[in-house]
């Protein structure tokens, strides 16, 4: 733990003149403000820094915009991307009217979720590990207008450019679902991975390992350990933008989209999970797969609330473009040990109880990763106090499943407007708890709608042209 004055005598002994303070907005995106170090002493980390957030995508109206960001001493890391040194601080919100934390600042409800957890007795910690996967491309354009609306990306791995004169064309190329783990030339972002994982370090956050992923056009993934629920969630922000600066450095660009490519594998972000208590692992036992019945028991919780949650864990219009058959994508709702086409993996850990753990593999990196920790979190949890039995697993291949075996599976929303209806619908294991208010829900609910489902809605889609212009 670093205390606060650590961190200013760090700004003082190391001539910092400039202190970044992060924080996160409602659909999960980072935003910062940039203040000189005398802005900067104690009461900052207790609180907090006053700002304006009346222009915060998902936050209170303009009459309500005071807002103070409050500084998490163990977060602090030197941005590597700043041409004057610069320490960046990631904060949560409080409300400098009450001094109350903001209950539609996602930190905070993410806190909320981890003094549940120790409310309940279950356990003292949550560890997670999410493993997000991206695109790096060489050129996006996009456009909507009255009278058009197209998009367009390209990669120099991109499959679909094997004919092109590229003075010259030196033909290396993955294959569409053939990109995993090609050794360079075929790989061409070795160097550039290992620069984002060397550069997470130097960051903070504990790296692990870096690789390209199944399909073409420049897919990849990088690893960083499990952490403490917030912790997770603050190396992740911080794993995403690396990448993206990277990325930028060598000009290129990268995107978190599920489905950015048709006719190849989507990036999700498949999400580990585990308790503990005073030190011990709780999901290791005698139950199946080695589990123990509280395992099994969030399992059920995970899967019985999964349509609310993906709400949450797959927030966009094109999250769904991901949860389809056919690519490895985790859309039957269903446990079983060692499948990658059921929605809840039980990893082949070996016999350390410290390393049993479930993973989620629906949610995607467009989430919010403290919401959607959070929420995961406490349908779990809603699963171990009432018992709730998850069924038997899915021991197979549930891509090679019969028809009449595979309707008795059941799967995700087929939209991100059927997960909304089905949080409308089911959000009591969110609320009760008071991890989440039922303002903010309704306010997720609302936002999504008007912002991304509506407007969707509304445009004509390029294929319609393809399939009915002439009718």
């Amino acid at each position: 733990m670093t205390t606060p004055q650590e961190v200013l005598k760090r700004i003082q002994d190391n001539n910092i003149q400039m202190i970044d303070l992060k924080f996160i907005d409602m659909p999960g995106t980072w935003q910062h403000l940039t203040v000189y170090h005398n802005q900067i002493d104690e009461t900052s980390f207790t609180d907090g820094v006053p700002f304006d957030g009346s222009s915060i995508r998902g936050w209170k109206a303009i009459n309500e915009s005071d807002m103070a960001m409050v500084l998490d001493p163990n977060t602090a890391w030197i941005d590597p991307f700043m041409k004057e040194p610069t320490l960046s601080i990631i904060c949560s919100i409080k409300e400098p009217r009450t001094g109350e934390w903001y209950t539609r600042c996602p930190r905070v409800i993410a806190q909320k979720a981890v003094d549940y957890l120790v409310s309940t007795g279950v356990g003292d910690t949550a560890f997670f590990g999410p493993e997000a996967e991206f695109f790096i491309f060489d050129d996006v354009r996009f456009d909507q207008t009255a009278h058009q609306g197209y998009y367009y990306v390209d990669s120099v791995e991109g499959r679909w450019n094997s004919g092109k004169e590229e003075g010259p064309n030196l033909g290396y190329k993955p294959a569409y679902k053939q990109g995993y783990f090609p050794v360079p030339p075929t790989d061409t972002f070795q160097d550039i991975r290992t620069e984002m994982l060397l550069t997470m370090a130097e960051c903070g956050v504990p790296i692990e390992k870096q690789h390209h992923e199944v399909a073409t056009g420049g897919q990849c993934e990088l690893g960083f350990r499990f952490g403490k629920l917030i912790e997770a969630a603050d190396w992740l922000l911080t794993y995403k933008y690396v990448i993206k600066n990277v990325a930028n450095k060598y000009g290129k660009t990268v995107t978190f989209m599920p489905k950015p490519i048709f006719g190849d594998n989507g990036s999700g972000m498949h999400t580990h999970q585990s308790i503990w208590k005073d030190g011990q692992p709780l999901f290791a036992g005698d139950k199946y797969a080695g589990l123990s019945e509280t395992a099994l028991h969030y399992i059920g919780g995970i899967l019985k609330h999964a349509p609310a949650l993906l709400a949450l864990t797959n927030p966009t219009t094109n999250s769904y473009k991901r949860l389809v058959p056919g690519y490895e994508a985790p859309v039957n709702l269903a446990y079983s040990q060692g499948n990658r086409s059921a929605s809840i993996r039980i990893p082949l850990s070996g016999t350390n109880p410290k390393a049993k753990r479930l993973e989620f593999r629906c949610p995607d990196a467009t989430s919010n990763p403290y919401l959607a920790f959070a929420a995961m979190l406490c349908a779990g949890l809603d699963g171990i106090k009432n018992k709730i039995d998850p069924g038997q697993p899915l021991d197979k291949n549930i891509y090679e499943l019969s028809p009449e075996e595979l309707a008795k599976v059941p799967s995700t929303p087929g939209s991100l407007e059927l997960a909304l209806e089905a949080l409308e619908n089911d959000h009591a294991f969110l609320t009760e708890p008071g991890v989440f208010t039922e303002d903010f829900i309704q306010t997720w609910i609302s936002y999504k709608l008007d912002n991304e489902v509506n407007p969707m809605r509304l445009r004509p889609h390029p294929y319609e042209f393809a399939l009915y212009y002439d009718a």
